[in-house]
């Protein structure tokens, strides 16, 4: 199972809004044939696996198991169920890392393989199975996109000038990752200060990997439509309380199709916006948001507990005695790295721990 992790990861950043999922089958403790699935509409992990199989060995799939991190799915979907394809293989017995939470799964492909007659065994590294695919099990189990809140520090808590002038605080090495990051979440998500101080294009330059949708607050619409985030290079959606011009939502790739890549989402004034963001993105099948500024809305996350990680970035080397003041919050820090000038820390929620 160990293995089945280490290949889905090899997924990761491609087989959005999919699970990353990988399978190993084994006979009399030798590998095989192992695969992943590899990018959105394309097989799955127990096609590839199985596939791998060298022609010569193909008779030993009968008397082998297969080790899979994820519950095969039972339903037709861009594929088809891959419970149906273990039991057309005879495979006498499957370990599977964790139940699929997905509606059209949920323990049918499980209950599929056991009357077909063949051995299941439930819950093997469930817990590392889970976390591999935080951000789909939060999207199905609690109706709502996986929230990364993201800022930039100095050493005595800054994380913009007074000014809101634009200006660099992490090191190259720090931006480099932050840009990793980018590429491993569905969207990323800035606030109207931010995007008219920064000017930023919110896209991944700097990594392998998709770029995230582009997300922006602006109630009154008073952004130019010279800012980068208007360039129609990826698509854009504006949240806001003037206009609404999404009615269906067409997804390539996990990617919202608008009228020349910016769509606009119609929030109202009498409830709060960070709910009203959770649910547009649900609705929208969005499953995570990198949330990078600014303090204001950070803030309004962290206040309505709408958050699953906080990554903060700071630089040890650097004090601003004038400037505005990073978010404040409660939680756990599970990660640490030093990147020469610039510490990195990953927090939790202290409930979630």
């Amino acid at each position: 199972m160990y293995r089945c992790l280490q290949l889905a990861k090899l997924g990761a950043g491609h087989v959005a809004p999919n699970p990353m999922v990988g399978a190993v089958l084994v006979h009399e403790g030798r590998i095989i044939g192992e695969g992943f699935h590899e990018k959105y509409g394309m097989s799955h992990a127990e096609v590839n696996c199985l596939n791998a199989v060298k022609p010569s060995e193909a008779n030993l799939i009968a008397a082998s198991t297969l080790y899979v991190s994820l519950e095969p799915c039972s339903h037709y979907g861009k594929t088809p169920p891959c419970a149906d394809l273990i039991i057309e293989k005879k495979i006498p017995k499957v370990v599977i890392g964790c139940t699929d939470p997905f509606v059209e799964v949920k323990g049918r492909g499980i209950d599929k393989l056991q009357k077909a007659g063949i051995e299941v065994l439930l819950n093997v590294l469930e817990k590392e199975c889970i976390e591999l695919n935080k951000r789909f099990f939060t999207f199905h189990l609690q109706h709502r996109p996986y929230v990364v809140l993201k800022w930039a520090q100095s050493a005595n808590g800054k994380m913009a000038r007074a000014d809101r002038a634009r200006f660099q605080i992490s090191n190259e090495f720090s931006r480099r990752l932050v840009h990793k990051w980018r590429s491993e979440e569905a969207s990323i998500l800035v606030g109207t200060n931010t995007a008219l101080s920064d000017d930023p294009e919110l896209n991944n330059r700097l990594w392998d990997g998709a770029n995230p949708i582009r997300l922006v607050t602006d109630m009154e619409l008073r952004l130019p439509n010279t800012l980068k985030l208007f360039n129609s290079q990826i698509p854009t959606i504006v949240f806001n309380a003037r206009q609404h011009t999404i009615e269906k939502i067409a997804f390539h790739s996990g990617h919202p199709l608008g009228k020349e890549g910016v769509c606009y989402y119609q929030v109202t004034t009498d409830v709060d916006l960070v709910t009203q963001l959770m649910h547009g993105l649900y609705q929208m099948k969005v499953q995570s948001v990198l949330v990078e500024g600014g303090a204001k809305l950070l803030q309004s996350f962290i206040d309505q507990n709408y958050w699953d990680e906080i990554r903060l970035i700071t630089n040890s080397a650097l004090r601003m005695e004038e400037g505005i003041a990073s978010p404040s919050f409660s939680g756990a820090r599970i990660e640490e790295e030093e990147l020469f000038s610039d510490r990195i820390e990953i927090f939790k929620p202290i409930s979630s721990q």
